[in-house]
């Protein structure tokens, strides 16, 4: 599951996953990022707030994360992964080569830290 919570105000959305990761979650995270988007040039910012990367519930879980990310990423400014995962440590350099977002990782604690740095301008 992907709960959504849309700053429209600053145009930030904050996404918290847990459990492993489907074809809905992301279709759901898109309906919501697609229905700010019908009204602004981009979002701001997506914050991805999670402890430990949960993973995908199966092949189609991961296709859809793809997707979306093939789908939205030269429309969303910046991207923070606030986690204390492994991966959140290495992603920022992996996605410099696939998406035209500014990635960079925080600390799971670090959120409004990462907050601040999706609103710099």
């Amino acid at each position: 599951m992907i709960a959504v919570e849309l700053l429209e105000k600053d145009g930030v959305a904050i996404v918290r996953p847990s459990g492993p990761l489907s074809e809905s979650d992301f279709e759901g995270l898109a309906q919501s990022v697609d229905a700010y988007l019908e009204r602004h040039e981009s979002l701001k910012g997506l914050v991805i707030h999670v402890q430990q990367f949960p993973g995908w519930e199966d092949l189609g879980g991961l296709i859809h994360h793809i997707k979306f990310v093939k789908g939205h990423h030269e429309r969303i400014d910046r991207v923070a992964l606030v986690s204390d995962s492994k991966l959140a440590s290495v992603a920022p350099k992996l996605a410099s080569h696939f998406v035209s977002a500014e990635v960079k990782s925080f600390e799971f604690e670090d959120l409004d830290t990462a907050l601040s740095w999706v609103n710099e301008n």
